[in-house]
C-alpha cells in the first residue's frame, strides 16, 4: 500500500507541476480569466487529491477517487487548447457572446463547451462566377463567366454578419456580373474589358464590405457570342479591311497623281528632259530581256504633218 501511495504522490506531482505550466502559458499570453479558472482548478484539484492519498494510506480507500482525479487533468487541459495557424484567425464566443479574435499561436480557452472558436481563414479565395447568360444593351445573348479574388480582412465582421462569406460573394458576383454587362453594347463588352473588370471589382466590394470581405480583383475569363453573330462580326470586320484597303489605294493614286503633276510641270520647262526619260525606260526594258520592246513616238513628231491652213 506504501508503494501504491508513493506512486499516487509521484504522479500528482508531476500533475500539478504540468497544470501550473499551463497556468503560467495562460498569464503569459495575457488570458486572465482562463489562467484564474485553472489556478482554482488546481487548488481544489490538489486539495482532493491529498485528502484521497491520505484516506488510502490509512484506511485504504478512496482509490477510485483517487484514479479518476488522477485522469481529469488529461480530460481537463487538452480540451483547453486552440491552436491558431500564422494565417487564420479565431473569432471567441463565451456562452454564445462574441468576445474577440484570438491570434496565431497557442492560446488557452475554457473547456466543455464555455468557449467556442470559429477560425477563419485570412489568405486569398478565389471562386470561379459560372457562366452566366446575358442580355446586352444592343440585345446580343452571350455567355460570360468571370473569376473573382477576394481575402477576409474583419474576421468577426465574417462570422457574424453573414452566414457563409464564399457562397454569399459567389452568388452576388453572379448578380453584379449579370446587372453590369447587360447596360454595355457587345463592343464595349469586347473592347473595354479592362474598365469593366474594374468596375465589377469597385461594386462587388462595395456591397461585401460591410461582411469584412475585400474582393482585390475580378477577371471575365471568356465570351461566348452566338455563331450567328460571329459570322456576322466576321463580315463586318471584312468590309472594314476593305473599307481601309480602297482609301489607302486612292489616297496611293492622288499622291501619285501630285508627283506626276509636279515631274510634267519640270519636264514641260526643259523638253529634252523627255527624250532622256525615253532612254531611260528603253533601258529598264532592255535589262528584262523582253522580246518585245515599245518605243513612245513623240507626239511633236506629228506636228510636221499638220496641214497649215486647216490649222491641225
Amino acid at each position: 500500500m506504501v508503494f501504491i501511495s508513493t506512486i499516487f504522490w509521484f504522479i500528482i506531482v508531476i500533475e500539478a507541476l504540468w497544470w501550473i505550466l499551463w497556468i503560467g502559458l495562460a498569464f503569459s499570453k495575457k488570458i486572465y480569466a482562463n489562467a484564474v479558472f485553472m489556478t482554482a482548478s488546481v487548488i481544489v484539484w490538489g486539495i482532493l487529491a491529498i485528502s484521497c492519498v491520505n484516506g488510502l494510506i490509512v484506511s485504504g480507500g478512496f482509490l477510485v477517487v483517487l484514479l479518476f482525479l488522477v485522469i481529469i487533468p488529461f480530460l481537463l487541459l487538452p480540451g483547453m487548447v486552440s491552436i491558431i495557424t500564422e494565417y487564420q484567425r479565431g473569432v471567441l464566443f463565451r456562452f454564445g457572446r462574441l468576445i474577440g479574435v484570438l491570434g496565431p499561436g497557442l492560446n488557452i480557452i475554457f473547456p466543455f463547451g464555455i468557449d467556442r472558436v470559429i477560425k477563419i481563414d485570412l489568405r486569398t479565395f478565389t471562386i470561379d462566377v459560372n457562366k452566366q447568360e446575358v442580355i446586352t444593351k444592343d440585345n446580343i445573348p452571350v455567355m460570360v463567366d468571370a473569376v473573382v479574388y477576394f481575402n477576409v480582412f474583419e474576421p468577426i465582421l465574417a462570422v457574424t454578419k453573414v452566414a457563409n462569406y464564399t457562397q454569399s460573394t459567389t452568388l452576388l458576383g453572379q448578380t453584379i456580373l449579370r446587372s453590369v454587362l447587360g447596360q454595355h453594347e457587345l463592343d464595349e463588352i469586347l473592347s473595354q474589358r479592362a474598365q469593366l473588370n474594374e468596375l465589377l471589382r469597385s461594386l462587388l466590394d462595395q456591397d461585401t464590405d460591410p461582411w469584412g470581405i475585400k474582393v482585390t480583383a475580378v477577371e471575365i475569363k471568356s465570351i461566348e457570342i452566338p455563331d450567328t453573330m460571329k459570322r456576322a462580326m466576321a463580315r463586318q470586320a471584312e468590309a472594314e479591311r476593305e473599307r481601309r484597303s480602297k482609301i489607302i489605294t486612292a489616297d496611293g493614286e492622288f499622291q501619285a497623281s501630285q508627283k506626276l503633276k509636279e515631274a510634267a510641270a519640270v519636264i514641260s520647262q526643259e523638253p529634252s528632259a523627255i527624250q532622256l526619260r525615253y532612254l531611260q525606260t528603253l533601258t529598264e526594258i532592255a535589262a528584262e530581256k523582253s522580246s518585245t520592246i515599245l518605243f513612245p513616238f513623240p507626239i511633236e513628231f506629228l506636228k510636221a504633218f499638220n496641214d497649215p491652213r486647216k490649222g491641225q
